[in-house]
């Protein structure tokens, strides 16, 4: 029982975020399409979309939290602390110098953030209060 329930939420994490990546991807098109925006500012405006739409429907749906919001969003800015600057010098790097494309490199930041930032919240941010909210 434990198992399955382990796996719906990955699974219910993953539908959300691919619903936060929809918003990180349009946004980022926008401004690709209609600025000439260099990679990073593009990207972090994208990103804060998506981690705040992300944030609020994992921690009520997905992990069922009814644990302190603003802890919460703390540990998570702690995340993002570490992951944005990281993924925006290595994106940028990437666009700008290598000659990427802009869209490929944020997909590929996007899939590096899916998987590290399950765990993360899985097991940091929401490790102690999953399952808490009560209906």
């Amino acid at each position: 029982m434990e198992k399955r329930k382990e796996v719906a939420r990955a699974i219910k994490f993953g539908l959300f975020s691919v619903s936060a990546g929809i918003i990180e991807f349009v946004a980022f098109a926008l401004l690709n399409g209609f600025t000439q925006w260099a990679y990073w500012p593009k990207y972090l405006i994208a990103l804060t979309l998506s981690v705040l739409w992300n944030f609020t429907l994992n921690r009520r749906f997905t992990f069922r939290s009814a644990g302190n919001v603003p802890i919460a969003m703390l540990k998570i800015a702690f995340f993002y602390a570490v992951f944005t600057p990281i993924s925006t010098i290595t994106g940028n790097y990437l666009a700008e110098s290598c000659g990427w494309n802009d869209l490929l490199v944020m997909i590929l930041n996007m899939a590096v953030n899916l998987v590290t930032e399950y765990f993360y919240d899985r097991y940091f941010v929401f490790s102690k209060t999953i399952d808490t909210v009560k209906e």
